[in-house]
């Protein structure tokens, strides 16, 4: 197990690996469940590419993506975690799951799990995370786990709202 393994009262979040190819193809690949993302849904090829740059801003950060899965086992529920957006605004909080897993929490309580990690553990100050205006689910997730709306701006002529977690920057003797 990895010292980057998250566990939560009902859930396993596992940094994202090579070994979960044919799941993430199928998570990312799923209209249901990633369509909302940025970039929307992803082929194969992507999926490749993108797993190289999970895995590198994990070693570079301490953070990074993690596969959720419940923690009885089974098939994953979603992917929550973070990485540097391509805007600069900075790191953000990400998450998608399954319509099956909805509606239960389980996304508030990874994405809880997630931002506490990324400022307990990886020590930063400052998480955001990018929803859009229509998107309430994921906006009551974000609220839910403390995230405040601070911005906002127009993507495609469609309205999105920034949220941030600030902690205090860890100190050197912490």
């Amino acid at each position: 197990m990895s010292p980057w393994t998250v566990g939560t009262g009902r859930l396993l979040l596992s940094p994202v690996g090579w070994g979960d190819m044919a799941e993430l193809v199928a998570l990312k690949g799923d209209p249901l469940v990633y369509a909302q993302m940025l970039g929307g849904v992803r082929g194969p090829a992507l999926v490749v590419q993108e797993l190289a740059e999970d895995t590198a801003f994990w070693s570079r950060h301490g953070v990074g993506m993690w596969l959720v899965r419940p923690r009885t086992g089974g098939a994953p529920v979603g992917l929550v975690g973070l990485h540097e957006r391509g805007d600069g605004r900075g790191i953000a909080l990400r998450f998608a799951f399954t319509p099956a897993s909805r509606g239960q929490g389980l996304a508030r309580e990874a994405a809880g799990a997630a931002l506490r990690f990324a400022h307990d553990e990886a020590g930063l100050a400052r998480v955001i995370a990018v929803a859009r205006e229509s998107n309430i689910g994921s906006r009551t997730v974000l609220g839910a786990i403390g995230m405040r709306e601070c911005d906002s701006f127009l993507r495609g002529g469609e309205a999105m709202l920034v949220y941030e977690s600030t902690r205090p920057p860890r100190s050197a003797d912490a």
